[in-house]
């Protein structure tokens, strides 16, 4: 039965099980979220021997050239040796520098890093709380222009995460881990393209940035952004939209709660064959989003989607 040794410990592991779940069953507490590879919120270091990797792409070769590895994507081949993240190690310690509620239940989250973080609009960055509880949350920041790190935080359900955040304050700390690239991003090449941008929730958090990256290049196509919320009161950015797109008059925003939203998006149509389609939310949300693309008439490579999974099933929200 092969041994894997990590804080101190020496665990028996079955063959082959699964090591995300082999270290939490000997009591390890191991941050977790998507289980799929997506999130990085369990990464763990071998510092000898070698699991078997069911996704090795989704690190870099210098991160695994360095040991790290997704304990959710791995399984028991042998005996290990793991160091796990540890956020006062290996973190950045960040101050919260503004915390408010802009719907009932949404935490706009502002964080100043201890030293300047390099990032670009679409990545998400796990946030470790007080307590040791990670979770991995989309930038809603922009980089050269917002001083601070934006997150989008919803609190509708509760959460350890989520409790903790509720009690934040300006002054507090947090720490910041590995920053990962999601599939949402803002490509120079499509300046002239039509951009059409999908959310719902607080999907909107990296659209948010991608739309004022794409503005900041002088995008001459077209965009269209829809956010689709369960009330009205959770348009929570209605104020920000309105004036960006007085400001910018190619920009057509639209808000649509979600009884509406099953109607207006089966008017949805298609500007132009080379239009860019960017969509973020919940998984039955994208699902929709991507089908009336599909019925549209959207090639499936121009269509760019980051899902927020539930917990323990979770990726970046």
């Amino acid at each position: 039965m092969p041994e894997i040794t990590v804080a101190g410990q020496c665990i028996h592991a079955a063959e082959h099980a699964n090591l995300l779940d082999t270290l939490l069953a000997a009591g390890l507490a191991i941050p977790y979220s998507c289980r799929a590879g997506s999130c990085h919120a369990c990464l763990v270091r071998c510092t000898a021997g070698e699991p078997l990797d069911a996704l090795p792409e989704a690190l870099t070769p210098s991160q695994r050239e360095a040991g790290w590895r997704l304990a959710c994507q791995c399984r028991v081949a042998g005996d290990l040796a793991l160091a796990v993240f540890d956020p006062q190690r290996d973190g950045l310690p960040a101050l919260v520098s503004r915390v408010d509620w802009p719907a009932p239940d949404i935490l706009r989250l502002r964080l100043l890093p201890e030293r300047p973080l390099r990032y670009s609009v679409g990545q998400h960055l796990l946030l470790w709380g007080a307590s040791g509880v990670a979770r991995p949350y989309s930038l809603a920041s922009l980089p050269g222009t917002d001083a601070w790190l934006e997150f989008h935080i919803d609190c509708s359900s509760a959460g350890a995460f989520c409790d903790q955040a509720r009690q934040l304050r300006a002054g507090d700390r947090l720490t910041l881990g590995e920053l990962h690239s999601g599939a949402l991003h803002y490509d120079p090449e499509w300046q002239t393209r039509p951009l059409l941008l999908l959310a719902a929730g607080t999907g909107l958090a990296p659209l948010w940035g991608i739309l004022r990256e794409a503005l900041r290049q002088g995008h001459q196509g077209p965009v269209r952004l829809l956010h689709v919320a369960r009330d009205g009161s959770r348009h929570y950015l209605a104020t920000e939209l309105a004036t960006l797109a007085a400001a910018h008059p190619p920009l057509q925003v639209e808000l649509l709660q979600e009884a509406e939203a099953t109607a207006a998006l089966a008017k949805l149509q298609l500007v132009s064959r080379q239009t860019i389609a960017l969509v973020c939310g919940p998984p039955a949300a994208v699902e929709h989003f991507a089908r009336r693309l599909y019925l549209a008439g959207l090639p499936r490579s121009q269509l760019y989607a980051d899902v927020f999974l539930p917990r323990a099933n979770q990726a970046p929200a």
